[in-house]
């Protein structure tokens, strides 16, 4: 995103400011401690949960949220969801134990950054948030093949509801970049969410996911006037 202050202190070496967020105290001070260390970042706070995160973020500004997803209260999946709900611009690196598809699709598809598993090595954790603050997609060996295995087996079956969220307004005529602002997802999630919805429709474009739609009664007609 042109002027985006992030990019500038990335390229500037200025140091990459952080906001920690996991309900376990002893894990954040590791985390705290191992940032702390390393002069090109700077940990601006510090949150248990996802709602004093989304506080924190709109306060402080950090570049890069670290973001625990199962904690007590508001999760990190909610949060992740309402920073971008609200255009609050920050990069979320989740760091997680979990790197299931019920975990690791809903993350991305609320727009993470990346995903990252808590047993990574010091060194790839400062690479990883290095490369999110400049924002590039960032994730685990074990995640990657979790998604590279969704990928080779599509799933079957009804649309979900942001798929069929998406295919809505593919059929008002929206484009995906204007369906990613509608929905507050990145461009890239509407278009995996797109290629989901050709292989569960059986179709191979728009056009025909759209006809389909309506020839299955998942789009409805609308009367003109109405």
């Amino acid at each position: 995103m042109n002027g985006d202050p992030r990019m500038n202190r990335t390229e500037t070496g200025a140091p990459i400011r952080l906001l920690i967020v996991d309900d376990h105290p002893v894990v954040r001070d590791g985390l705290i401690g191992m940032f702390a260390a390393d002069s090109g970042f700077e940990v601006l706070g510090e949150a248990g949960d996802g709602a004093e995160a989304v506080r924190l973020a709109q306060e402080l500004g950090p570049d890069v949220v670290l973001m625990d997803l199962r904690m007590p209260g508001t999760d990190g999946l909610t949060a992740i969801t309402e920073l971008a709900r609200r255009g609050i611009p920050v990069r979320v690196l989740v760091l997680t134990t979990y790197d299931t598809d019920s975990y690791v699709l809903p993350a991305i598809e609320a727009g993470a950054t990346g995903y990252l598993l808590k047993d990574a090595p010091r060194e790839e954790l400062l690479r990883a948030v290095r490369a999110a603050a400049a924002g590039q997609a960032v994730l685990s060996p074990a995640v990657a093949a979790t998604l590279m295995n969704r990928v080779r087996t599509p799933e079957t079956g009804p649309l979900s509801q942001r798929e069929l969220e998406v295919l809505q307004l593919v059929a008002a005529g929206r484009t995906n970049r204007q369906a990613a602002a509608g929905l507050f997802i990145t461009e890239a999630t509407v278009k995996t969410h797109l290629l989901n919805i050709y292989a569960k429709l059986g179709v191979g474009d728009r056009a025909a996911a759209v006809a389909e739609g309506y020839n299955r009664g998942l789009l409805t007609p609308t009367r003109p006037g109405r």
